[in-house]
């Protein structure tokens, strides 16, 4: 298990734009998703450590997080990005 990165359509990124904004500056932690997250990548860019491998994302990236997903989330350039669980 392990996200999905892709650059998003133009519908995608229009309906991004209705969900709120998080941002965190460099740091490294661990995350566990209860339910599915998507996003839109603002600013930054960010690896996730999971047991299959590492995936990295940046501006301009849509990820998916699956529920389930347990992983270390390293943001390597401060993180900006519109976020939707479920």
């Amino acid at each position: 298990m392990k996200p999905t990165v892709k650059k998003p359509s133009q519908e995608e990124k229009q309906t991004a734009q209705t969900w709120p904004i998080w941002e965190k500056e460099e740091s490294t932690f661990p995350w566990e998703y209860d339910e599915q997250e998507t996003c839109l990548i603002l600013e930054g860019k960010a690896a996730v450590k999971c047991s299959e491998e590492t995936v990295e994302f940046a501006a301009g990236d849509y990820v998916v997080f699956p529920v389930g997903l347990k992983c270390t989330w390293q943001i390597k350039e401060k993180i900006r990005k519109h976020y939707n669980f479920g």
